[in-house]
């Protein structure tokens, strides 16, 4: 697939969150029966629970999962770039998430304002990692300098979906 038209490339995940990479496993995201694909809409009311996510792999690998929101507080002036929602280590391959370590706990969606990108990004890591600490802060995280504190190298899998703030609902 040509650079052009990936859809990392067009929705500025390549970039904003993560370099270029070569896909090398599987990662599939729902949340309830939405399958998460690159692009795709998903209503916070949706996402309040972590969604359900399995990866490709055999056991005797190990994962780490990132989510965050490259567009907080709003994709005009994303002043807190990236706010992290989720961080799992230690997830062996061919399971999901809730057989990993938890370190940072899942966040849902919340955009103030404007549309937001998700990215759910997956990582290879090389050892176990066992006790990571938690970032100080959700706010100014970043996705590059944290797999780079913990030796990760590039992604192996990333999918993302956008999020939009729902209308109050109204009283009939």
């Amino acid at each position: 697939m040509s650079a052009s038209v990936d859809p990392l490339v067009v929705g500025r995940v390549i970039g904003d969150v993560v370099d270029m990479f070569v896909p090398t496993a599987n990662m599939s995201a729902y949340f309830g029966p939405k399958h998460v694909t690159n692009g795709c809409d998903v209503k916070p009311s949706a996402a309040t629970n972590p969604p359900k996510v399995t990866l490709s792999g055999n056991s005797d690998e190990l994962y780490t999962l990132v989510m965050t929101d490259p567009d907080a507080p709003s994709p005009s002036e994303p002043s807190m770039r990236e706010w992290v929602h989720w961080i799992v280590v230690d997830i062996p391959g061919g399971t999901n998430p809730t057989r990993g370590k938890e370190i940072l706990p899942y966040v849902g969606p919340r955009p103030p304002i404007g549309i937001h990108r998700y990215i759910l990004v997956l990582f290879r890591q090389r050892a176990p990692l066992g006790l990571v600490d938690q970032p100080a802060s959700r706010a100014n995280f970043n996705t590059r300098i944290f797999a780079g504190q913990l030796d990760l190298g590039l992604p192996v899998a990333t999918v993302y979906f956008n999020s939009q703030k729902e209308p109050a609902s109204r009283r009939r």
